[in-house]
């Protein structure tokens, strides 16, 4: 693949994100991703995703986004961009790190 599309999920703020963009590397902020190039759905469409359009607007006048390495879910190099999507993160099927240890309390030996 000459240019090559990466569908990136992470975490922000109980809410997950999935975009899609053409440049993905570490940065040289410790602990950071940097996502450039961000690739939206076709302006021409007659359907419109709020959802997505909800991401354009965020990602309007980002030129380069600095991802903590910790809110990273996946990244996936794919073969074609897709729907960006924010979804709500619902109950506890999504777990982020890191996360505190349980809380012990001490229990009587006698």
């Amino acid at each position: 693949m000459a240019n090559p599309i990466y569908k990136v999920i992470f975490h922000n703020q109980n809410q997950v994100y999935e975009l899609y963009a053409r440049a993905i590397y570490q940065s040289d902020m410790y602990g950071f991703i940097e996502v450039e190039e961000f690739v939206f759905g076709e302006k021409a469409q007659l359907v419109v995703d709020p959802s997505e359009e909800k991401l354009k607007t965020e990602f309007a006048s980002v030129t380069r986004s600095y991802i903590p390495m910790h809110s990273i879910v996946r990244i996936d190099e794919v073969e074609k961009e897709g729907t960006g999507k924010i979804v709500e993160v619902k109950g506890d099927k999504v777990a982020k790190f890191p996360f505190a240890p349980p809380i012990r309390h001490p229990q009587d030996t006698e």
